[in-house]
């Protein structure tokens, strides 16, 4: 066990911040449920304190045990002292300098598969937009005003791509699969996909997978080796038919690139939530394409967020309290 986890397991108290960022993005409800699921996992005695403000969480960060943060914290650490354990609410952690937590000796978990099943709804969603041409009735509606039937499809028989199938892949696979689609999908370990995706490919194999796909789905975390995954080329590889879901993170497609794609229809259309510059700027030309379906970077939202952070914390804590920081779920660092 680390010694000072072992010190602060053996004193019988422990310390855990509510860093202000969480309040920040989530609001005060948010916190006040996830508290409470908190307060309930701590033995009597344990103290949470709830940052509201920047210079709470300064000055608080590097004299408890434990932090819960919507963002890094590693800038606020002072010299010679750090938290044992940092739970993120993210699942994308690559604004965090995890290289300076492992120096520091902080275990750090993510909360990957939190938000997945709101995550694959909304994919869900996207897919029938384009496929039932919903967006098409919802213009006509409020530029026209005009009674005017249009032709749609279906999504059973169709081939659904999904580039990186983890807990949000496998959902929208899931999901996909009731629809009677065809599921393939790349991952880092293929033998290790879940039974519903039919065919599992390497990352080296990802033009195989963009020419089969009628509809493709980025669900794979922000690394070196996806930043720029999906640029011109991977477009003039994809189908003129396909549409383009992106609920990864923005830099994982050349917006560039994306938008030649729109505008030329080399692909059919994107569904698109995350992007390179958030909030999208409002000159994008993303904004006016009809073939681009824009969503705020939130299909992560669900009122059961909380709880299933506070679940996640909960099932945590019991291994930290034990001394078992190799078992933590979800641990990056």
């Amino acid at each position: 066990m680390n010694e000072r986890i072992d010190a602060a397991t053996d004193s019988g108290e422990t310390n855990v911040l509510l860093h202000h960022s969480v309040s920040a993005v989530f609001g005060d409800d948010f916190v006040e449920r996830l508290r409470s699921r908190v307060d309930g996992a701590l033995p009597s005695g344990d103290r949470v304190e709830t940052a509201t403000t920047a210079e709470e969480s300064h000055a608080a960060v590097g004299d408890v045990d434990i932090v819960l943060t919507i963002r890094s914290v590693s800038e606020e650490l002072p010299d010679g002292t750090a938290p044992n354990w940092i739970q993120t609410l993210n699942s994308g952690v690559d604004s965090y300098d995890l290289e300076t937590l492992a120096e520091r000796e902080v275990a750090v978990t993510n909360a990957a598969g939190v938000a997945a099943e709101p995550i694959a709804e909304q994919v869900l969603g996207y897919l029938l937009v384009f496929e039932r041409r919903i967006h098409k009735g919802i213009r006509r509606q409020e530029r026209d005003g005009v009674w005017r039937r249009y032709s749609a499809g279906e999504l059973s028989g169709k081939t659904l791509g999904i580039v990186g199938v983890g807990a949000i892949g496998t959902r929208v696979a899931e999901l996909a699969s009731a629809f009677d689609m065809e599921v393939i999908g790349t991952k880092r370990t293929p033998e290790t996909a879940p039974d519903v995706v039919d065919e599992a490919y390497p990352p080296d194999r990802l033009t195989e997978l963009l020419a089969r796909s009628d509809y493709l789905v980025l669900a794979c975390p922000l690394v070196e080796a996806t930043r720029g995954l999906i640029g011109a080329e991977e477009f003039m590889s994809m189908r003129s038919d396909a549409v383009l879901a992106n609920v990864a993170r923005g830099e994982v497609v050349e917006e560039a690139a994306l938008e030649t794609a729109l505008q030329q229809n080399r692909i059919r259309g994107a569904a698109l939530d995350v992007f390179e510059e958030e909030p999208l700027p409002p000159e994008s030309p993303l904004w006016d394409l009809p073939n681009a379906v824009i969503t705020p970077h939130m299909a992560g939202s669900t009122p059961k967020y909380a709880d299933r952070v506070g679940s996640l914390f909960e099932e945590n804590y019991r291994r930290y309290a034990a001394g078992d920081l190799e078992a933590l779920r979800n641990r990056i660092v």
